[in-house]
């Protein structure tokens, strides 16, 4: 999904250029509240942003997550090197010394192996550094990648093509990198004159704004919510579910919260579209039905933005729980104040919690 939300949400607006700079502006806002992307820097409160730029933003990730491979330590390969050498260091090639030291005898055409910095994923990132020169005009920006420059001053140009980035495969040395390299991924195959294959030069940035509307509400809970209330906020939370004697499948809800109080469990699961005719889809209410049945849950609900209030239904053939399983449709109205926006999730949280069916 793009970041167009207004598309998503199904909301028209006489004047479409306003309304785009809304939803960018509720988009960038989303984006700083969750800082998954970010993950080794304290967060977004520091991010230098171009008013509405959500393309600076990528540019400003980038570069953090590649002064953090910089600081804690760039990753060294081992690979083969052949070249003329004034001493013999390795496997002397016959041809080539004929062929390119015929003349000059004191040299020597030899295959060794090195252990340094020069490899591809390396390759990768001093191509992404220079795009970002080329096309930001921030001038902070500037100054630290005149920073990682320096850091990449070895690194050969070399052809980047797509093929690259599908032959890429990572291990426990490498991980490291991917964040890095999913942002490089993005700008490179959609900017790059050399590999965009008659695409224009336009960045395609585009976002799973299911996953962004759930960690979003997850962070609205839990910046509202303290301990005080009595209640403990997860995200994600890995339930086993299925299992054969090789492995283990779980149900991953998206926000399961404990009462201390009651040892009640509730949980919310977030959509990011509107039900037609607010009314969830059968797959939607099954799953939330097994997360009851799984959890032990009696109160669950699933999460719309939007507008259309709360409708709260029973789910049926629940042993020894006739009548007692609930699930809501709850759709919370979205505000360009992002602030008041957390505010409100968490309200409708209280006002459904609160609630006795």
């Amino acid at each position: 999904m793009s970041w167009n939300l207004h598309q998503h949400l199904g909301l028209n607006n006489k004047d479409n250029n306003q309304d785009k700079v809304k939803w960018q502006s509720i988009l960038i806002s989303m984006l700083k509240i969750v800082n998954d992307m970010d993950a080794y820097a304290s967060g977004y409160s520091s991010l230098k942003l171009k008013s509405n730029s959500i393309l600076e933003m990528y540019f400003e990730i980038f570069i953090r997550e590649v002064e953090y491979l910089v600081r804690t330590g760039m990753l060294r390969k081992y690979c083969i090197n052949e070249s003329n050498q004034v001493a013999l260091k390795g496997r002397l090639i016959f041809a080539k010394q004929i062929q390119k030291n015929l003349v000059h005898q004191e040299r020597f055409y030899t295959r060794n192996t090195i252990y340094d910095h020069e490899h591809i994923w390396h390759i990768i990132l001093y191509q992404t550094i220079a795009l970002i020169k080329k096309l930001s005009n921030s001038n902070s920006l500037h100054s630290r990648i005149g920073q990682l420059e320096f850091s990449f001053s070895q690194i050969p140009s070399k052809p980047v093509s797509a093929k690259t980035f599908t032959r890429l495969h990572y291990n426990r040395q490498t991980e490291r990198y991917k964040k890095a390299i999913d942002i490089a991924t993005l700008l490179l195959l959609n900017y790059h004159p050399d590999i965009q294959c008659g695409r224009n030069n336009v960045l395609a940035l585009m976002f799973d704004m299911n996953e962004l509307w759930e960690r979003f509400v997850y962070k609205s809970l839990r910046k509202y919510m303290n301990e005080e209330e009595g209640f403990s906020v997860n995200a994600q939370k890995k339930v086993p579910f299925w299992e054969t004697e090789r492995q283990t499948t779980p149900i991953i809800p998206d926000i399961v919260i404990k009462s201390a109080e009651t040892k009640e469990c509730l949980i919310w699961d977030t959509k990011w579209k509107q039900p037609k005719d607010s009314k969830p889809t059968s797959g939607d209410l099954q799953q939330m039905y097994t997360y009851a049945g799984v959890l032990n849950s009696e109160k669950v609900a699933l999460i719309y933005p939007g507008y259309g209030g709360e409708v709260t239904g029973k789910f049926l053939h629940f042993k020894d729980k006739e009548d007692r399983v609930t699930c809501s449709i709850i759709n919370i109205p979205v505000e360009q104040d992002i602030s008041l926006w957390q505010k409100k999730i968490y309200e409708c949280f209280k006002i459904w919690e609160c609630a006795r069916t």
